[in-house]
C-alpha cells in the first residue's frame, strides 16, 4: 500500500544504548530527531523510566513511540494498583511486545518504532535488556545491546569498553562513548551540544529503584569524556592481552 503522506517528513528518534553493570542496568538516548535529512528536533527526550523498576529507549517514528510509552506507563501502574504487586520484569517486557504488534499495520506503511527495554529483576538481583522488531518479536539480550540508526557504531563501542565489573558512573561513561562514537559515524545521531546544554538523557535501575541523572551531572560525565577526546579523538581503546608464554 502506497503511503497517502510524506513519512520523510515524519520525526524519527534514532540511537539508544543499554549496558548492565552489577545489580543494576544504564540506559543512555542522545537527542536528536530527524525528518528525512533535516534535524527535526535537537533535544527530544527518548528514555523514559516506565515504573519504579523499568525503563524504555525509543527509536523509530518520534510521535507514535512516546504515544506508545506512555500507553505502556499507563498499563503498569494499573496492573500494579489493581493487583498489589508490580509485574515481573518478563511480563512488562511481554506487555511491551503485545503493544508493538498492535502498531504493525502503520510499521508495514514506514511508521515503524522500535524500543529497548531494561529492568531490574529483584530474583536475580540484576539488570535485564530486551530488544525488539517491529513484528512484536521479543529478545533477552546479554550485558549490552543499542537500537536506532547509530547502533551498529554504539554497539562496537560497548563490546570495547564493556567488562562485567563496572561500577555504575563507568557504566554511564560507557554509554556517553558509545554516542559519540554512534554520532561520530552516523548523521542522524546528535552528540552532545556543548553550547546549548543538550546531553544525552540517562536513567539507571536497580535495587533502589530508577534514577535518573541530572543535567548538571551529564555535563560533568560528558565534558570529562569531550576532554579526553581532545587528545585521544578516537576515544579508548580496549585493552588486549599480554602473551606470557616463552617465545621459542
Amino acid at each position: 500500500m502506497t503511503s497517502t503522506f510524506p513519512l520523510e517528513g515524519v520525526p524519527h528518534g534514532t540511537t539508544i544504548v543499554a549496558l548492565t553493570y552489577p545489580g543494576g542496568v544504564v540506559m543512555a538516548g542522545d537527542r536528536r530527531a530527524t525528518a528525512g535529512n533535516m534535524i527535526a528536533q535537537r533535544d527530544i527526550e527518548k528514555v523514559f523510566a516506565t515504573d519504579e523498576f523499568s525503563v524504555v529507549g525509543i527509536a523509530g517514528a518520534a510521535g507514535l513511540a512516546i504515544e506508545l510509552v506512555r500507553t505502556f506507563q499507563v498499563e503498569l501502574e494499573h496492573y500494579e494498583k489493581m493487583e498489589g504487586a508490580p509485574l515481573s520484569v518478563e511480563g512488562k517486557a511481554n506487555r511491551l511486545s503485545t503493544l508493538l504488534r498492535s502498531n504493525l499495520a502503520m510499521a508495514m506503511q514506514g511508521l515503524a518504532v522500535v524500543p529497548l527495554f531494561a529492568g531490574y529483576d529483584p530474583r536475580g538481583s540484576n539488570g535485564r535488556i530486551f530488544s525488539y522488531d517491529v513484528t512484536g518479536g521479543r529478545y533477552e539480550e546479554h550485558s549490552f545491546f543499542a537500537v536506532g540508526s547509530g547502533s551498529v557504531f554504539a554497539r562496537g563501542s560497548l563490546k570495547k569498553l564493556y567488562r562485567s565489573d563496572l561500577t555504575q558512573d563507568e557504566a554511564v561513561t560507557a554509554c556517553v562513548e558509545a554516542l559519540y562514537d554512534a554520532a561520530d559515524d552516523d548523521s542522524a545521531t546528535g552528540g552532545p551540544d556543548l553550547f546549548r546544554r543538550i546531553y544525552p538523557i540517562v536513567v539507571a535501575v536497580d535495587g533502589d529503584g530508577d534514577r535518573k541523572f541530572s543535567e548538571s551531572e551529564m555535563a560533568e560525565f560528558v565534558h570529562r569524556v569531550v576532554n579526553a577526546r581532545s587528545t585521544s579523538p578516537d576515544g579508548p581503546t580496549a585493552d588486549l592481552p599480554t602473551s606470557r608464554g616463552d617465545s621459542k
